[in-house]
């Protein structure tokens, strides 16, 4: 677990030392989380981290740019994002659990980090795709690092998903659902 923790924390271009210390190794992922911003236009865009060395990153490059951003940590930072008043908020998918309504702020995510949880995964990308979202299509994208954990930790995710439907269409052709 501990190794799996580095190698994800290094594909996110930091890791954290023994004492504690952040240490950067590549900014490939907040040049490719820039592009992504550029690329919206204008438009919201909800940022999934996973590290707190991540946020830090993010808002430090957030800051340089002059991107106005925030963090929904608060019932009013919240109503702000579902009222569109924030170009850019940044979560944490263990903070967007059940029943967390952020459908009114935008229509894309995007994850910097991965979780190998399918559950904080699908959680936090339902927190747009859900009831009173006014886009057709909610747009999830997935920064990822070329040769890292990244990418087994995508396809867990998606092999996560695949078994998971299985086992529900089973047990709904069993019950003749």
């Amino acid at each position: 677990g501990a190794v799996s923790g580095k190698l994800a924390q290094r594909a996110n271009g930091a890791v954290y030392t023994d004492t504690g210390e952040m240490i950067a190794s590549h900014h490939r992922k907040l040049d490719a989380l820039e592009d992504i911003i550029e690329s919206m236009g204008g438009k919201p865009l909800l940022v999934a981290y996973w590290f707190q060395h991540d946020l830090e990153r993010i808002r430090e490059r957030l800051h340089k740019l002059k991107i106005p951003f925030s963090c929904l940590d608060t019932a009013g930072s919240i109503r702000r994002w579902n009222a569109g008043e924030i170009l850019v908020a940044l979560i944490h998918p263990a903070s967007a659990g059940h029943g967390l309504n952020l459908q009114g702020g935008g229509s894309a995510i995007v994850w910097f980090g991965l979780t190998w949880s399918l559950e904080l995964y699908q959680q936090t990308n339902a927190r747009l795709w859900r009831q009173g979202q006014r886009a057709e299509t909610v747009v999830v994208q997935h920064i990822i690092t070329k040769g890292t954990i990244d990418e087994r930790m995508m396809k867990a995710l998606s092999e996560k998903d695949t078994t998971q439907a299985a086992l529900i269409n089973a047990v709904k052709a069993d019950l003749n659902i």
